[in-house]
């Protein structure tokens, strides 16, 4: 038997308020009722992250990163319902809840989604899971005010790479430099979901995770930083002597990839075709035609690191305002930004004026930072 919900009221001030944009909330609420109406129903019930927090418009919905959501959401044609454990109702009250949206609690030990779902008038909303894919679609444009926010958040993820990698030593530790990282994406308020490190002798792999060994020669790290809701991704490589030849030609290459996949980023594009384009760059430049099998290639971003990862059978059609993070890759070496499709093309999200650049077809993109 499923506890009644109870209304919750907490006044107070705090120094954190509700990042949610109110003309922002109407147009998600608006994409919801569409998907309601498309599916005959009257009431959904959101519980994953994703969902969460793109949906509230950046209300921060977790404790432990690696947890569960501490909140369930029941989105009705009458309004929105947040529910929550008894014990995290304060914090959200006075610091998560955007305005219009009613608050309510479950005992610590409850049962979170079943009490949301039975808020619904016939106590059987539709599941998130059902409308997964009209979710993804209501979620690829973002509006201006998210937008601004995840330009802000992308440019402190590359200032922080810019700040800890020219403070790097041959003898810097990965444990070392990702702890410089993690610290300064804390200090901006955001949250590092994925750091990773690899130095010289590590840099066959494509997911590294950090180690005691020093950097060496020449090292990659990556960021994926989470702010009100949303996830900025940047790779950048430091390196302390000139670079082999076949090291240089490397990382030409792989920009090159990169371009042909920016150029098939447009708007009415299938990502399936885009992913078949992406398979062809590898060879066209010198990769091999099976290089694409040995690590994603990333693919929508925002609200999560990829939104989704694209595959042969991802088949969304790609709209202008939405962001992207593509990260072709090869043997030690990988290029990696956080882009927003605007009217006028790719903008470069990640940006750090002070990182070395070299044109690749009309961008600036990095190169290896040699301090």
């Amino acid at each position: 038997m499923t506890a009644p919900a109870q209304s919750t009221t907490v006044t107070g001030t705090a120094p954190r308020t509700a990042p949610g944009n109110a003309a922002d909330r109407a147009v998600k609420r608006r994409r919801v009722l569409d998907i309601l109406d498309a599916a005959g129903r009257d009431s959904l019930l959101l519980t994953t992250h994703t969902a969460l927090t793109w949906y509230l418009d950046g209300s921060r919905v977790h404790i432990s990163l690696a947890g569960d959501p501490i909140a369930a959401l029941l989105v009705d044609r009458d309004g929105d319902h947040l529910v929550t454990f008894n014990n995290e109702a304060g914090r959200i009250a006075a610091e998560e809840l955007p305005q219009g949206v009613n608050l309510h609690t479950v005992p610590w030990h409850g049962p979170l989604h079943a009490t949301a779902a039975g808020l619904a008038a016939d106590g059987d909303p539709l599941p998130e899971a059902a409308v997964a894919t009209e979710l993804r679609a209501a979620r690829q444009q973002l509006l201006p005010a998210e937008a601004a926010r995840y330009a802000r958040l992308s440019t402190d993820a590359a200032t922080a790479m810019t700040d800890v990698l020219s403070q790097a030593t041959p003898n810097t530790t990965e444990f070392e430099l990702v702890s410089d990282l993690a610290a300064r994406i804390v200090a901006v308020g955001a949250e590092p979901l994925v750091l990773l490190c690899n130095g010289a002798g590590r840099s066959d792999f494509r997911h590294p995770l950090a180690t005691h060994s020093p950097i060496g020669r020449r090292a990659m790290a990556v960021v994926c930083a989470r702010r009100d809701g949303l996830v900025a991704n940047v790779t950048r490589w430091v390196a302390f002597d000139a670079g082999t030849p076949q090291e240089l030609d490397a990382e030409a290459r792989i920009a090159a990839v990169e371009a042909d996949i920016f150029r098939a980023t447009v708007p009415g594009a299938r990502l399936n075709d885009v992913f078949a384009g992406i398979q062809a760059a590898y060879e066209r430049h010198g990769f091999g035609a099976d290089q694409w099998k040995l690590h994603h290639q990333g693919g929508p971003a925002g609200y999560a690191g990829r939104d989704p990862r694209v595959t042969a059978e991802v088949t969304d059609r790609i709209v202008v305002n939405q962001p992207f993070t593509w990260n072709p890759s090869g043997p030690a070496v990988k290029i990696e930004d956080t882009v927003l499709l605007t009217d006028g093309g790719l903008e470069i999200l990640t940006l750090d004026e002070r990182w070395p650049t070299a044109e690749v077809d009309g961008r600036r993109r990095p190169l290896t930072l040699r301090p």
